[in-house]
């Protein structure tokens, strides 16, 4: 049965609630309402920047908070910055570089270092988004409670069908910022888009070697510095003064700084990830921690494994802002993983 509905709610459809279930408060009112906001057209936090080759792309800027600790996420080279911008879409590739567009499909089947070469060539400042950027985010939408939706269901939402993006090449994929705003990081037509679903993507800065959890420095992941797989600039994240560790036993994930783990790849739920040791100030900034619960976390100890994160079109609440998945070497590409681009700019009173 349809409801029809007055209100200028979120969910009132040609003049009906399109909610699948309604809940009706005791004084009459509905306790899922939730305004219909003026449209706005512009925010200042939405930005297009050009790169050397003079091709834009569209960029959110996140700002530092002053009255708060400085995240790693801003300490770039041992300077701190107080803007760095994240690419509102995953990306295209266009001439060899990386773009942030709206209604574009994602660029797939790139390698981790693929991805690199894309957002360095684009001159000073941009690169892959880190893994330190990527937990920022995570730790903003679990600090503010609003998580993004996104493409989890061949095009649409799992949990709420009637949020759709446009797709493409008939195998669930949607094109760039195609879904409604339920799908930014902020529920808002300004946020970041399609950091749930849709398409895996690549980050740099954060890896597993044997089964040892390994990090640049802060965000010096921004900056085109070895981070091949002997590169002296991965450290390790410790736990009172010892490595942390992934163990892969027996269906289970677990964070330890225990030494005598085997060589074994399984995946869980956030929520019943295991946790024998504290779960440090690093790993909370990585956005390493149970934020989402149903978001997956999959983990392989044998050798080196980059991080690709976000969950596919067909992942269903696994996917998510925290979904990690730590299973694949730098030379893996697939036409299920994507990337995008990040920048920074020189502080004014560098020289």
């Amino acid at each position: 049965m349809r409801v029809k509905c007055g209100m200028k709610c979120r969910a009132n459809e040609n003049g009906y609630c399109k909610r699948p279930e309604i809940d009706i408060l005791a004084y009459g009112k509905c306790g899922d309402f939730r305004a219909e906001p003026e449209f706005e057209a512009f925010r200042e936090d939405n930005v297009v920047i050009f790169d050397k080759a003079g091709l834009p792309s569209i960029m959110v800027k996140l700002t530092r908070n002053p009255d708060k600790p400085v995240h790693p996420m801003f300490v770039i080279g041992g300077k701190t910055y107080d803007e760095v911008y994240i690419s509102k879409y995953p990306n295209v590739i266009i001439n060899g570089k990386a773009y942030s567009l709206p209604l574009q499909e994602p660029s797939v089947n790139v390698t981790l270092e693929d991805a690199e070469k894309a957002c360095f060539s684009k001159g000073e400042g941009w690169h892959l988004m880190t893994a330190m950027e990527r937990g920022y985010i995570a730790n903003l939408c679990h600090d503010t409670g609003i998580f993004p939706h996104g493409n989890t269901d061949g095009g649409v939402y799992h949990a709420d069908p009637t949020e759709k993006g446009v797709t493409f090449s008939g195998r669930g994929k949607t094109l760039t910022g195609s879904g409604p705003e339920t799908w930014t990081h902020d529920h808002t037509v300004f946020g970041i888009h399609d950091l749930c679903g849709n398409v895996w993507e690549w980050f740099r800065g954060l890896r597993l070697m044997d089964g040892v959890l390994q990090v640049a420095e802060n965000n010096d992941a921004a900056m085109n510095i070895d981070l091949s797989d002997h590169s002296q600039n991965w450290k390790p994240v410790m736990c009172e003064e010892k490595p942390i560790r992934l163990d892969c036993t027996e269906g289970e994930v677990t964070f330890t700084t225990c030494e005598e783990i085997d060589a074994d790849y399984d995946g869980c739920k956030w929520g019943d990830v295991n946790f024998d040791c504290e779960k440090t100030q690093t790993m909370k900034d990585l956005g390493l921690f149970p934020g989402e619960p149903e978001a997956y976390f999959y983990a392989d100890t044998s050798g080196e494994r980059l991080p690709i994160c976000g969950g596919l079109w067909g992942d269903g609440a696994s996917a998510g802002v925290f979904g990690v998945n730590l299973l694949d070497p730098r030379s893996y590409s697939s036409g299920y993983i994507g990337f995008r681009s990040a920048f920074y700019r020189k502080l004014e009173t560098e020289d």
